[in-house]
């Protein structure tokens, strides 16, 4: 069995450098592919309460602990504060408590704040409040937020502490103010989005940089990437008897990030793990380094006016 290697926090914890992606993972679909991954060797698994699968997953881990084929001290969990509804100080222990019900778990390896914009809260179903075609926003100071959640690795409910969708001014202001130091911080990272300013940001702080949707394609509906079919893309990955999303992949890992590829078919979640047997030469990780041109995915349009809104207002 392959396991991916590990990288040491900056609190002393090991995390491994590969992980499973389940978003808009569902139903039977998120439980074969999150068994299926923790008995090909993945040991990261990455949700989140806005994903609906926590359930199922805490279903899944009970189901192989109890029959002995893995161990909760060997999975690294991350999840993140039930969206973006619970940034009220207040209620981010209860929605972390919510979370280990769900997951079926005593502990969380690493916890995330969702994004530094604070959603109203309605109810715990009502992820997105609207009036007309506003989204609810409220004022939450997110070092508050993250002030609550110190609590939780004090009272042992949380290991590690991050954050995600922070810019760099963001994550100083967070650095400068906060007691228990965030330990990892999850961007939407991939061959055609290289955020370097915030990645170098991170390195001098011991900050590990976790690559979501880093083949570029979140969603299945979406076209394939460019790069896809790079002539360099092609031709490395040819020499290595690897696909362009593997050699994306192990692109990533030599650039210093974590990615946390999401697949639900078992041939892609196994190609995904065998990326460890090679590593790119500085020649090609310069040449793969040209396809960044700054395309961001995710935009979180709905709260551009939002005081804390992380991007550009005309990114790319």
């Amino acid at each position: 069995m392959k396991l991916a290697p590990t990288v040491k926090l900056n609190n002393g914890y090991e995390m491994p450098i590969l992980g499973l992606g389940t978003y808009q993972l569902k139903k039977s679909r998120c439980e074969n592919a999150v068994r299926y991954a923790l008995e090909a060797g993945y040991r990261l698994i990455d949700t989140a309460y806005l994903y609906r699968n926590e359930g199922l997953i805490g279903k899944v881990l009970k189901g192989l602990i109890s029959k002995r084929k893995i161990q909760r001290s060997e999975v690294f969990l991350v999840t993140k504060v039930p969206w973006d509804i619970y940034h009220e100080p207040e209620r981010v222990r209860y929605a972390c408590e919510l979370q280990l019900k769900l997951l079926g778990v005593d502990y969380i390896d690493l916890y995330l704040m969702h994004s530094p914009v604070g959603v109203k809260y309605v109810t715990d179903d009502d992820l997105m409040p609207h009036e007309g075609d506003k989204l609810c926003t409220n004022a939450v100071d997110f070092v508050d937020t993250y002030k609550s959640m110190e609590r939780l690795v004090d009272l042992g409910l949380v290991r590690s502490l991050g954050v995600s969708n922070f810019n760099i001014l963001q994550l100083e202001r967070l650095w400068q103010s906060c007691r228990v130091k965030p330990a990892a911080l999850q961007i939407e990272c991939h061959p055609e989005l290289i955020q370097m300013p915030l990645m170098e940001f991170c390195k001098a702080r011991d900050i590990a940089v976790v690559a979501y949707s880093p083949l570029g394609r979140p969603k299945s509906c979406r076209a394939l990437p460019s790069f896809y079919t790079d002539a360099h893309v092609l031709a490395i990955a040819h020499k290595y008897g690897k696909t362009p999303a593997q050699l994306a992949l192990r692109y990533l890992i030599d650039i210093g990030t974590l990615p946390i590829p999401k697949a639900a078919q078992e041939l892609h979640i196994s190609e995904n793990l065998d990326i460890f047997d090679f590593c790119l030469t500085p020649l090609e990780l310069q040449q793969l380094g040209k396809l960044n041109r700054g395309l961001r995915i995710w935009k979180f349009v709905k709260a551009i006016d939002h005081q804390h809104y992380p991007y550009e207002h005309s990114p790319l």
